[in-house]
């Protein structure tokens, strides 16, 4: 029998970035609470995926970082989606949208069907 968390995992690689520019279009967040925010919502994303993808993200001009000094703790890069981070958002979240919509409808539809 197949593990059921492999597929769950290859899924939210594909959508991560998304998911990370969602949760900074909410507020400015820094990483490890990205992550706390993620496991919140029911996934499971280990803190070497987050910063690859944040770095993806940076390089692609998607997010604004601040440094922040830390409350007894050490500075923390706090990020935010730029101009063009948020038009991605917006254009992602179509498309999964619509994406989303299609997958649901055939899997639906043949759960529909079994005995």
């Amino acid at each position: 029998m197949e593990e059921t968390s492999a597929p769950r995992a290859q899924w939210l690689r594909g959508v991560l970035d998304m998911c990370l520019l969602a949760l900074m279009a909410e507020a400015p967040i820094y990483g490890y609470e990205m992550t706390v925010r993620l496991g919140e919502a029911g996934l499971d994303v280990a803190d070497g995926s987050i910063y690859p993808a944040l770095a993806r993200l940076r390089k692609r001009q998607l997010v604004e970082v601040e440094r922040r000094t830390g409350e007894g703790g050490p500075a923390r890069t706090y990020y935010r989606p730029s101009e063009a981070g948020l038009q991605m958002l917006r254009s992602w979240s179509r498309d999964w949208h619509a994406f989303a919509t299609s997958i649901g409808s055939i899997v639906t539809h043949t759960a529909e069907e079994e005995p």
